[in-house]
């Protein structure tokens, strides 16, 4: 399966966040002064560039990376970063392949990375960085306190966002037992969902960049974005007709809106398939798939015939125990259970909002 990118990158930023036995082997070049090549991977288009050097194939050990860089050429690595396939290497890329870099380490580890698709890994001994080249994008790897400073104020940004979307969702809730919930209540719902996606996706690379000194922030971060009732996937789900809307294609949609238009809320309603001919004020009535499925007893299947069964919020809400056990999979019981859950989603929601 093909990766993108973006993917590649983050695979790579594994590979090389402080801990491993890689990024140690880097940083005692990086104290050397030495600078280096290295590629992580060889096939056969890897060969076709290699051009004199040695062929060594020993374990791969940090001490012998360093020992290895003090010769001039490059070193190869297997994919896995366990062996040191050859070292004092001299690569030929093609020299047509478009480079904005002025070194000729850095030059050659991006026209390697492009041409070949292996990920390159460069020291500079003057500029003292390590520059990772993946699929046509760099990037520069930076001490664990510089890039644990971003992660804490991104931190502190998600926990704003967390609770917005927190407030936002509990207003939703209440707005639909009142059946006042308007075009923009849902499209705010939706870019808060956004928006704290987005965070804890910068966040997640940075816990990737930072290896074993980013375990505290990975616990904080699945804290804070773990999922606390539905996505945007069920929110959209819950006002527009499954027959006609593509909901896995709204959401993905929805992750390509550039940052500055992710204020635009006639866009976003837009994307997700909310009515906004008329204004953002329109009222517009759930289907109730959202707050059913925050009833862990009751399976996704079985809120789906519930939803479809009733048709409306409102309707769900007004319905007996009779009524309920009427749809395929609700019996005494679990018709008791979504009566008694619904009813105690609509008090905590009502109280949420108004003490």
């Amino acid at each position: 399966m093909l990766r993108s990118p973006e993917e590649a990158l983050k695979a790579t930023l594994a590979r090389v966040a402080p801990g491993t036995p890689l990024r140690d082997g880097l940083e005692r070049i990086l104290r050397g002064r030495t600078g280096a090549l290295i590629v992580l991977g060889s096939d056969k288009t890897i060969e076709s560039l290699c051009s004199g050097g040695f062929e060594i194939g020993i374990d791969f050990a940090p001490t012998r990376l360093r020992e290895l860089a003090k010769m001039d050429g490059a070193i190869v690595c297997d994919k896995d970063v366990t062996k040191i396939l050859r070292a004092a290497v001299q690569l030929v890329p093609d020299p047509s392949i478009e480079t904005q870099e002025s070194g000729t380490r850095h030059r050659t580890a991006e026209r390697v990375a492009i041409q070949t698709g292996v990920p390159v890994v460069s020291v500079s001994q003057s500029m003292q960085i390590i520059a990772l080249y993946v699929d046509g994008l760099r990037h520069v790897l930076e001490g664990s306190e510089k890039v644990l400073a971003r992660a804490n104020q991104a931190l502190a940004t998600l926990e704003r966002y967390r609770a917005r979307l927190d407030q936002v969702t509990s207003s939703l809730s209440a707005l639909e037992i009142e059946a006042m919930v308007t075009v923009r209540d849902v499209a705010v719902t939706l870019q808060r969902h956004e928006m704290v996606r987005r965070i804890s996706a910068e966040i997640a690379q940075y816990v990737l960049e930072l290896g074993v000194d980013g375990r505290l922030l990975s616990l904080q971060l699945d804290e804070l974005s773990a999922t606390r009732g539905s996505g945007p996937d069920v929110v959209i789900r819950d006002y527009t007709d499954p027959e006609t809307t593509d909901i896995e294609a709204a959401v993905a949609a929805l992750q390509e809106i550039d940052q500055a238009n992710l204020i635009d809320l006639n866009l976003i309603a837009s994307i997700a398939g909310l009515p906004t001919a008329d204004s953002l004020e329109k009222i517009i009535q759930p289907r109730g798939y959202r707050l059913v499925s925050e009833l862990k007893a009751v399976p996704r299947a079985v809120a789906g015939r519930l939803v479809d069964h009733f048709g409306s919020l409102q309707n769900l809400m007004a319905a007996t125990i009779d009524e309920l056990m009427v749809v395929d999979g609700i019996g005494d019981l679990r018709a008791r259970t979504v009566r008694e859950g619904l009813s105690r989603i609509a008090e905590a929601s009502l109280l949420d909002r108004f003490l």
